[in-house]
């Protein structure tokens, strides 16, 4: 069998059991592109590997990917569509642990200003668009994917609610936007007029729905032309738009830390708003900067210092 048409298969099977599958799906056609038009048979021990480790060290995409085909393999060995499997047996471990870049508030300024320099008569996405998105990802803490799927339905300017369906875990909930980010907004809406609910908030130069894509390629070049660069040892891990989330969360944190909130009280309602499914997954952010450990260490020392009573 073509080992397209069995990659089609599996991700039919898949999306059919309700799973959405689309990263994984990419990764597929990405290596059906890398290895050409053959037969399951016919990918090599030395193909599998060029695949995986693609053009630097050891990373937790690495990881990914090989998930992704020792999945495929299973499936594809057990229907016969090929008698072996190519993946290499031990699974090498990163060299470093990806962490998250978080923005200094100076860095998103810079990044904001950098917007209209950065345009350019073939940049699918204009300016004014483009701000605002960066604004809302940062302002709201959403997943790129969140924001580019609202369409004018889901965004209530005049309750400042935004309605993100059906995100990363299946799950709809309701995001307040606050003042100042629903004044953008509003702002927005009114000079980007669409004909019906169901249009998408972020509309591109062509008139059509932003891709994730374009937005990720604008912010590569606009990271550049605002001097932002990692420099932490790990220069392959860029600050990526996806980090906007990241930064927001650390904020508000921080933010918390100092005003002299109940931290492990607000962190669910933190969970929540961000549409984590466990509270693991924004507890994690609490060691991401040396900002938010100085502020929980100085909260720690506060109470230890206290007299007993």
């Amino acid at each position: 069998m073509k080992l397209a048409d069995a990659a089609a298969n599996y991700v039919a099977h898949k999306q059919s059991m309700g799973m959405r599958f689309r990263t994984e799906a990419r990764t597929l056609k990405s290596f059906c592109h890398a290895v050409g038009d053959v037969t399951m048979q016919d990918v090599s021990v030395d193909e599998m590997a060029a695949f995986l480790a693609g053009n630097g060290p050891i990373t937790r995409f690495w990881e990914r990917k090989y998930s992704v085909l020792r999945g495929f393999y299973r499936f594809a060995v057990a229907r016969g569509y090929v008698d072996r499997s190519p993946l290499p047996r031990n699974v090498p471990r990163p060299l470093q642990a990806f962490e998250p870049y978080i923005y200094s508030r100076e860095e998103l300024r810079r990044l904001l200003d950098a917007v209209v320099a950065n345009d350019h008569p073939r940049n699918h996405i204009d300016p004014e668009t483009y701000r605002v998105l960066l604004l809302l990802l940062y302002g709201a803490g959403l997943r790129i994917s969140e924001a580019l799927a609202l369409t004018m339905a889901d965004v209530d300017l005049a309750a400042g609610i935004l309605v993100i369906r059906e995100s990363k875990f299946y799950k709809t909930r309701l995001v307040p936007t606050g003042g100042d980010l629903g004044r953008v907004l509003i702002r927005y809406a009114a000079t980007h007029r669409r004909d019906h609910g169901g249009s998408p908030f972020f509309l591109s130069r062509r008139g059509d729905a932003v891709t994730r894509q374009n937005a990720e390629n604008t912010f590569c070049r606009l990271r550049v032309r605002a001097g932002i660069v990692r420099d932490d040892g790990n220069p392959r891990h860029q600050p990526r738009l996806h980090d906007l989330r990241h930064t927001m969360a650390v904020h508000r944190l921080v933010s918390w830390y100092r005003d002299g909130a109940d931290v492990q009280r607000l962190l669910p309602q933190l969970s929540t708003y961000l549409g984590h499914v466990h509270i693991a997954g924004t507890q994690r952010y609490l060691t991401l900067t040396p900002e938010l450990l100085r502020e929980a260490s100085a909260r720690f020392e506060h109470y230890a210092m206290e007299p007993t009573p």
